[in-house]
């Protein structure tokens, strides 16, 4: 430890408060003749002045005992580098929300599907439009997670049209196995109507097929697939 560097050190900094010794003295309720000794490295300051001296020059503990300041430069590399370091933290903690947002709204909306496809009977509107919320909501969800991979604006809508068109797809497959296998009348049909050729005949209209109800609500009910005309 060289103790005139840290002396030349000290009087540098009170030289740059524009301060005398007795004025530093004063600061800090010792003589002036104590300052002096700090200053020509006869002495050195006691531990709790030397924590006094360091904030009051604004400097580390570290600088003083060495005699010297730190690079400048390195200083504004590690200030420069704590606040790429906060702004990662941020950006991280704002993708986790994000993701862990979008991961909730799409169980929910696997869940309002489901739930809508289990409750509601298949001849009930609110079955269809609660399983096309819950869709949106899956879709919604989707996204969310897309965004917190920092995906581009143009995957995340390509994102949202296969979400779509799995589900449009998942929607017509299921009514159509419904009419099929179970004789179930449509739920994702985009108009009904009482057929022409018979009052005891209804007609369930989809994007891909037709079915025909026949003798609805009674122990003859019959559901068919009929091609499209």
């Amino acid at each position: 430890m060289d103790q005139k560097k840290i002396g030349l050190f000290l009087r540098e900094l009170r030289g740059e408060k524009n301060l005398t010794q007795e004025e530093l003295a004063e600061q800090l309720n010792v003589s002036g003749r104590t300052v002096s000794r700090w200053e020509t490295g006869r002495n050195l300051p006691d531990i709790s002045l030397l924590v006094e001296l360091a904030e009051f020059y604004q400097v580390s503990i570290p600088e003083i005992i060495d005699g010297e300041r730190k690079s400048e430069n390195m200083d504004a590399e590690t200030k420069d580098t704590a606040a790429k370091m906060a702004a990662y933290s941020k950006e991280e903690t704002r993708s986790s929300r994000t993701r862990a947002i979008g991961i909730i709204l799409a169980v929910f909306g696997v869940l309002t599907m489901i739930s809508a496809l289990m409750v509601f009977p298949p001849d009930s509107s609110w079955g269809s439009l609660y399983s096309i919320a819950g869709g949106i909501v899956l879709v919604a969800g989707a996204v969310l997670c897309r965004k917190a991979e920092k995906a581009k604006k143009s995957s995340q809508i390509i994102t949202a049209a296969i979400c779509a068109l799995l589900l449009f797809g998942i929607f017509s497959v299921s009514d159509y196995v419904a009419v099929t296998q179970f004789h179930q009348v449509p739920r994702f049909c985009y108009e009904k109507e009482w057929s022409s050729d018979s009052p005891e005949q209804v007609v369930y209209k989809t994007l891909f097929f037709r079915a025909v109800q026949t003798n609805p609500g009674t122990p003859e009910e019959r559901v068919e697939l009929q091609t499209a005309k």
